[in-house]
């Protein structure tokens, strides 16, 4: 199995998603060697670990460890790890890097399958099928009109999807809509894909309140918040307008946001410009104990992304017992029922049920207590079963999806851009 990225190395849900499926699979009987492209400090019990550069690692050459999903490095937790700070090489060049060392891994660690997650190892499991010529299995948790909401994509990087996906033997999307999307964006056959939807394991918080969350709630406020990658992808944008509108009528309400990006400091702005910094409370990126308890103690989460793939966070607030409010444009929305849903940009919409969540203790109740009743039932053994039935698909039936060499961008049966 081949990542990219994984916790507490992770800038996001995928690495999430590969620690979910990995400790899944194991727990049903497969025997996983899991590849990621640096050594990292990393004890799991579970499964082997195997490092692309562990034989030949230069310190100067290290990459930023979080992923191409995120604008910058986290320097306080490289800090934290005794990790090098510099960063050198394109994404697309580490990619490739990752990929060149993968043909001796293959070599060296037996194998039946090889399940690679992401675009950003799609070239590494290309590799390690080309030299042990063992099945391909490539696993989508996003893909590029994903990542940029929309058509203006990086054509180098739908190039390396759309061979991943053409030299796959069998393709995995974490959602129908995914699926629709590399149906209808890179012209794969649909029999070739399986939707498989991510679980969640997440603990509840047994912390003390924050004593600044404290200090809101003794004063009778109410909190919404905010958590992920702030970028165009979650419409950060759309839930400072929705928090505008709420604030026309729930004056004593507060916003926190979790999380980092690019649009970081766009968001900002747009709360200055609209007189609301007092209302907002910007508290980093947010992981385990830290952002359980942010869950716990929120009236509501709102996820407005405009394109998302999945969408883990709303599960582990259900688990946490808080109502969530979602995009429709969500792969979470098809599995999920005890949630409020909304068109990402309807903003009237979004405030109206972010208010009466707030005004009608009843509706909360119900939503807390029937979403944590149904997120039980959304958990990674159910993942890890449908990605088995894959793989003994592929050993009976090796090959069968073969597909010729791909064809440029440029002739692939796409829109223009």
């Amino acid at each position: 199995m081949f990542g990219w990225e994984f916790p507490p190395f992770n800038s996001g849900g995928l690495g999430v998603a590969c620690e979910g499926l990995s400790k899944a699979l194991v727990s049903s009987g497969v025997d996983l060697t899991f590849v990621l492209p640096v050594k990292l400090p990393i004890s799991i019990p579970w499964c082997k670990f195997v490092f692309a550069n562990e034989s030949d690692i230069d310190e100067e050459q290290i990459k930023d460890l979080f992923s191409g999903y995120q604008s910058h490095s986290r320097n306080t937790e490289i800090d934290q790890y005794g990790l090098p700070k510099s960063i050198s090489g394109s994404l697309m060049q580490r990619v490739k890097a990752y990929a060149s060392r993968v043909p001796i891994i293959a070599r060296k660690n037996k194998h039946s399958v090889i399940h690679a997650h992401d675009w950003l190892t799609y070239p590494a499991g290309i590799a390690a099928h080309e030299a042990s010529g063992k099945p391909l299995v490539v696993h989508v948790h996003a893909t590029q009109f994903d990542q940029c909401a929309g058509d203006n994509i990086n054509k180098e990087v739908y190039n390396v999807e759309l061979e991943g996906y053409r030299k796959a033997d069998a393709i995995v999307t974490v959602s129908n809509r995914v699926k629709n999307t590399v149906i209808n964006k890179y012209g794969i056959p649909s029999e070739k894909i399986k939707v498989v939807h991510n679980g969640v394991e997440f603990q509840k918080s047994d912390a003390d309140v924050p004593e600044f969350i404290k200090k809101i709630k003794d004063n009778g406020g109410k909190i919404v918040l905010f958590a992920g990658r702030i970028t165009v992808q979650k419409g950060p944008d759309y839930f400072v307008k929705m928090a505008e509108k709420v604030l026309q009528h729930e004056p004593n309400t507060y916003f926190i946001v979790s999380g980092s990006g690019d649009m970081e400091g766009q968001m900002i702005r747009m709360i200055a410009e609209r007189g609301l910094s007092s209302k907002f409370i910007f508290c980093g990126f947010l992981r385990g104990k830290e952002l359980a308890t942010i869950y716990r103690d929120s009236d509501i989460y709102v996820m407005p992304s405009v394109s998302e793939p999945f969408g883990l966070l709303p599960l582990e607030t259900m688990v946490s017992g808080t109502p969530a409010l979602i995009s429709k444009e969500s792969g979470v929305s098809e599995i999920t029922s005890n949630i409020l849903k909304s068109h990402f940009w309807d903003v009237d919409d979004m405030s109206d049920k972010v208010i009466s969540v707030l005004r009608h203790d009843k509706l909360c109740n119900y939503l807390s207590e029937n979403g944590n009743k149904e997120v039980k039932n959304i958990h990674w053994k159910k993942a890890a079963e449908s990605l088995i039935s894959v793989y003994n698909s592929l050993d009976d039936a090796f090959s069968m999806f073969l597909l010729p060499s791909p064809p440029a961008f440029e002739s692939a049966k796409v829109p223009s851009f």
